[in-house]
C-alpha cells in the first residue's frame, strides 16, 4: 500500500552503495554476466537474479559451489575489466545529482562492491562526485551481504553503526545493512519487497535536511 504521509528517518552518517543505488548500471552488468552465464552453460536469466550486490567472486561461488575459488578470483578480474571498459548505457539515478550535491557537507562514504577503478569510471560516466570516504572491493575480505564493508565505513567516518543509514537496492546490500545494525533506505523496484526502514522509488523521492543539532534527516517526498 501506497505511503499516505510522508516519513522520516534521522542519521548522523550516510553509507551508500553504488550500483542501483546511485547508478544505473543495469544494462552493463546484464551484458557482462549473459557472457559469464553462457560460457559456463547456465542459465542467464537464473544468474541475473542473484548478481546484484556481492562481487563478482561471491556470485560465481553461489552459482558454481564446486568450482575452486581461484577460478573464480580470475574470473572476478577479467568481469571487472570487462565492466570498467563498457560504459554504454551508464547513468545517473533519477533525483542522484541533487542527492550527492545536498551531502557534500554532510558525512557520507561509498560503500560498494565495486573496486576502486570501477567505482570511479561509473561515478564519473553518471557525472556524480566520488565521495572523499569510500569502501571498496579492495577494503574488505568479504562480500555483500557480510556487514564488513559497512562496519568500515562507519568506523571511518568516526560513527557509532545505529548512527548510520545504509542506502541499498539489493536483497544482498540490506541484509549487509541490517548485519551491521543500521538503518535502511531501499531505493528502487529490487529493494521493494524487502521490507527497508525506508523505500523510494528513486532519489528524486527523498528530501535530505541538516537538523539544527547537525543530525541528518530523510523524509520522503509524496509522488
Amino acid at each position: 500500500m501506497a505511503a499516505t504521509t510522508p516519513a522520516t528517518l534521522t542519521a548522523r552518517a550516510l553509507l551508500l552503495d553504488m550500483d542501483g543505488t546511485l547508478v544505473n548500471s543495469d544494462a552493463v552488468v546484464e551484458r557482462c554476466w549473459r557472457r559469464w552465464a553462457e560460457r559456463q552453460g547456465l542459465d542467464p536469466a537464473a544468474v541475473l537474479q542473484v548478481v546484484h550486490g556481492r562481487q563478482g567472486y561471491a556470485t560465481m561461488a553461489l552459482l558454481l559451489p564446486d568450482r575452486p575459488m581461484e577460478e573464480n578470483y580470475a574470473d572476478n578480474r577479467v568481469m571487472l575489466a570487462e565492466e570498467t571498459a563498457d560504459l554504454d548505457g551508464v547513468a545517473p539515478v533519477p533525483g542522484a545529482p541533487a542527492f550527492m550535491a545536498a551531502l557534500a557537507e554532510l558525512p557520507h562514504a561509498l560503500v560498494t562492491s565495486a573496486n576502486e577503478a570501477l567505482a570511479r569510471a561509473r561515478m564519473s560516466a553518471a557525472a556524480l562526485p566520488m565521495p572523499e570516504t569510500r569502501v571498496t572491493a579492495e577494503c574488505v575480505g568479504a562480500s555483500k551481504p557480510d556487514p564488513e564493508g559497512f562496519l568500515k565505513g562507519a568506523a571511518e567516518l568516526g560513527f557509532h553503526p545505529a548512527d548510520c543509514v545504509v542506502f541499498e537496492d539489493s536483497e544482498a546490500g540490506i541484509q549487509a545493512g541490517r548485519a551491521a545494525g543500521m538503518r535502511v533506505v531501499g531505493v528502487g523496484p529490487r529493494a521493494a519487497a524487502l521490507a527497508p526502514d525506508l523505500h523510494v522509488t528513486d532519489l528524486t523521492h527523498l528530501r535530505v535536511e541538516r537538523a539544527a543539532d547537525g543530525s541528518i534527516l530523510l523524509t520522503t517526498v509524496l509522488p
